[in-house]
C-alpha cells in the first residue's frame, strides 16, 4: 500500500513529543512535564455558555468565517489588549491556532518558497511548511542572546526564494519573548527583503514582563502580517479547538477558500464558549487570565532556579509555560538525558531536538501542572543529576 501514500507525508518524521508520552501513559507513578496543556479547567461561565447554546438548539453550522459577534469581539480584543487593528471581515475563526498555521502556509507557499523560522520552535512549523510545498529555513537562536531573532540572523538566511518569516513569541519551547525594541530592530530587514510575517501569538496573554507587543502593532506592519492566536492557552480551552487568524485582504481571501473547502466552520458550541470568554473578560478586566499568568510566572521562576542550582544552565522564561534547560553539562544530549531520566526516575521531558537541531543539548519541561507535581519532578531530576557526577 506504500505506493498510495503521498511522498511528502511518507517522509515526515513522527512528532518528537509523542514518543515519550505513549510510554508515560502506561507507566505507574510517572510524572509528565511534556504536554503544553494548562492544568486549569476552563472557567465554569465559559463551559456554561456552551451548554446553554446546545440547550437552545444552536447546533447548526455557522458562517464559514465564524459567528459575526465572535469575530467582532476578537477584533475588539486585539485592539484593546495589543493595539492591533484588523477587520472582522478579514478574520477567520479556525479549529485551533493549528488550522490557522496550516491555512496561511498553504495559502502562500509555491514550490520551493522559503519560510524563515526562528529555532528552537514549535514542532509543527517545519513539517507544515514542507507539506505546503515550501522549504523551512531555521534561524538558530542562542540562549546567550535570549533566544530572540536578530536582524543579522535574518540577513544571513535570505535568498531569492525567501518569502516569509514565522515568528512565535512568547516562544515554545524556550519561554523567550521579543519586546517592542527587539521587534522594531527586525522590521527594516523584513521590509527590505519584502517578507510576509506570520506571527503566532497563542501565548500572548502569558507574557510576564508587561503587556505583549505584537509586531502587527508597529507602524504599518499589520499590512504585511498574518496574526494567529486562539483560546487554548490563556483561557484554558485546549480541547475546545478554537483559534483565529487575521490577515491582509488578499491573503485572507486565499485562506478563506481553503478553510471553506477543508473545514467549513469551527464547532458552533465552541464558538459560543469563546465569545463568552471574551465578553466576560472585557467585563472583569481579564482577571482570570491575570491570575493564571501570575501562577505560571511563579512556577517558571521555581523551575528555572531549580535547574540552575543543579548546574543545568536554564534561561529564565519571560512568557508561555516552558523551561528549556541545557543538559550539556551531564555529557548527554537531550535525547539521551530524557530517555535515561524516564527509565530511572519516571519523569518525562521532551528532548530539545524535537524543536529543531538547535535544541539538541536541551530538554523542554512544561510547568503547566500543579506545584506539588513540579516539586516532586524537580526532586527526582535532582537525584538523577547527582548520580551523573
Amino acid at each position: 500500500m506504500r505506493s498510495f501514500v503521498n511522498d511528502r507525508a511518507a517522509r515526515l518524521k513522527p512528532s518528537g513529543i509523542r514518543k515519550f508520552f505513549d510510554i508515560v501513559s502506561e507507566m505507574k507513578d510517572a510524572i509528565s512535564l511534556g504536554v503544553g496543556e494548562p492544568d486549569f479547567v476552563t472557567p465554569w461561565n465559559i463551559r456554561d455558555a456552551a451548554v446553554r447554546s446546545i440547550k437552545r438548539g444552536y447546533t447548526q453550522y455557522t458562517a464559514n468565517r465564524g459567528l459575526k459577534e465572535l469575530r467582532e469581539n476578537i477584533c475588539r480584543y486585539l485592539e484593546e489588549r495589543f493595539s492591533v487593528k484588523y477587520a472582522p471581515e478579514h478574520t477567520i475563526v479556525t479549529v485551533g491556532a493549528s488550522e490557522a498555521i496550516d491555512l496561511v502556509l498553504r495559502a502562500i507557499c509555491d514550490p520551493g518558497d522559503e519560510v524563515l523560522i526562528p529555532a528552537p520552535c514549535y514542532v509543527s512549523y517545519a513539517p507544515l511548511v514542507y507539506m505546503a510545498g515550501g522549504t523551512p529555513v531555521p534561524l538558530e537562536c542562542k540562549a546567550e542572546n535570549e533566544f530572540i531573532v536578530t536582524p543579522q540572523l535574518i540577513e544571513g538566511a535570505i535568498t531569492k526564494k525567501s518569502k516569509a518569516i514565522l515568528l512565535a513569541y512568547p516562544n515554545n519551547p524556550t519561554g523567550a519573548i521579543m519586546n517592542k525594541e527587539q521587534l522594531e530592530a527586525i522590521v527594516p530587514v523584513i521590509k527590505k527583503h519584502d517578507l510576509l510575517v506570520i506571527s503566532d501569538e497563542i501565548y500572548a496573554e502569558l507574557t510576564y514582563t508587561g503587556r505583549h507587543t505584537s509586531i502587527a502593532s508597529i507602524g504599518d506592519m499589520a499590512e504585511r502580517t498574518v496574526l494567529i492566536n486562539g483560546f487554548s492557552k490563556a483561557f484554558a480551552m485546549t480541547g475546545w479547538r478554537i483559534g483565529f487568524v487575521c490577515a491582509p485582504a488578499e491573503i485572507d481571501e486565499a485562506m478563506f477558500k481553503i478553510h471553506q473547502y477543508a473545514i467549513m466552520c469551527a464547532p458552533r458550541m465552541s464558538q459560543h464558549a469563546a465569545n463568552c470568554a471574551l465578553s466576560e473578560s472585557f467585563a472583569d478586566g481579564f482577571a482570570t487570565v491575570e491570575e493564571m499568568r501570575e501562577e505560571y510566572k511563579r512556577r517558571g521562576g521555581f523551575m528555572a532556579n531549580a535547574f540552575n542550582s543543579m548546574g543545568l544552565s536554564c534561561f529564565s522564561p519571560r512568557g508561555a509555560f516552558y523551561v528549556f534547560p541545557s543538559v550539556a553539562a551531564t555529557g548527554m544530549d537531550g535525547e539521551q538525558f530524557a530517555t535515561k531520566l524516564l527509565q530511572e526516575e519516571k519523569v518525562a521531558v521532551v528532548p530539545g531536538e524535537a524543536f529543531g537541531t538547535a535544541g539538541k543539548w536541551h530538554v523542554r519541561c512544561s510547568y503547566a501542572t500543579g506545584m506539588a507535581q513540579l516539586a516532586e519532578a524537580i526532586e527526582r531530576i535532582g537525584e538523577f543529576t547527582k548520580k551523573l557526577r
